[in-house]
């Protein structure tokens, strides 16, 4: 039985509120009145191999060790998150068919950013777009760089290594670009090293100061403020809009939304979706 399970500390309201707002402290998530089973699915095993039997407990554990092994456990079990490759395919398309070919125009390199990468899907389908885009037009294209962000260190480890067990390449990979993009490597499948090349994976919490990481000319946060209170979300649409060169674009998820949340961006309308282009 899990410690989360035999202290029943997710039906303990003070010990359950007190996580609620440590979260919501370390990296601005809100988790709500009903996300008590969220808490016991990822944190159960990990409270059982620290001996700790109540949220009570571990809050005031973490409050004691913040950067701790064990903060940082936490925060990156609360954290990750599902992805997929090419998921939702416009905002791929729009890159390829719209971005990429006004960039060439313009004669200018591109910058973007995967905010919360995860396990590295989102840049790499990036990168893999750009490979095409290059190898398929007699292309002039000046360098892409994509830089790769998330909160946790543990799953920026694993997307720089661009490993993948065939599972996780069945969501969204072809055979096509399998065999193209992909070595075998033992029981794994191994990203080449042209596609990675262009990105630069960096720890980064998007309630920091987003200075350093430099304008862009595109922004991928897809399925991230969904987690966030709206006041979190107007302050981080208002940094992103400041980091984004004139008439940059913001690509959200597909059900996620600005409004109510900030006026610094036109809606573009796609065939199959919609992105954000910050105004002028």
């Amino acid at each position: 039985m899990s410690a989360v399970t035999r202290s029943g500390c997710v039906g303990d309201g003070p010990g359950y509120d007190a996580f609620c707002q440590f979260l919501s402290s370390a990296c601005g998530i809100i988790l709500g009145d009903n996300k008590q089973y969220l808490v016991n699915s990822r944190l159960s095993n990990l409270m059982d191999e620290h001996g700790i039997c109540s949220l009570t407990e571990l809050v005031e554990r973490l409050k004691g060790s913040p950067g701790s092994t064990l903060y940082v456990a936490v925060v990156d079990a609360m954290t990750t998150n599902e992805t997929s490759w090419f998921r939702d395919a416009y905002p791929y398309e729009f890159l390829s068919q719209q971005l990429l070919p006004q960039a060439e125009a313009a004669n200018r390199a591109l910058r973007i950013w995967s905010a919360a990468s995860s396990s590295g899907q989102e840049p790499y389908s990036i990168s893999i777009v750009v490979d095409e885009y290059l190898n398929n037009i007699s292309s002039s294209l000046r360098p892409v760089k994509i830089i790769a962000t998330d909160i946790s260190q543990t799953v920026l480890n694993e997307a720089k290594k661009g490993l993948f067990h065939q599972i996780a390449l069945d969501r969204g990979i072809s055979a096509a670009r399998l065999n193209r993009y992909f070595e075998s490597d033992g029981d794994l499948w191994a990203i080449k090293h042209e596609i990675k090349s262009r990105i630069d994976f960096r720890e980064f919490n998007l309630l920091g100061s987003y200075g350093p990481l430099g304008k862009f000319d595109v922004v991928f946060c897809r399925n991230v403020l969904i987690y966030f209170s709206a006041e979190i979300k107007r302050d981080i649409l208002r940094r992103i809009a400041g980091v984004l060169n004139p008439g940059g674009y913001l690509i959200l998820g597909g059900a996620e939304s600005m409004a109510d949340y900030s006026d610094s961006f036109d809606v573009v309308r796609l065939k199959n979706g919609l992105v954000y282009q910050l105004k002028e």
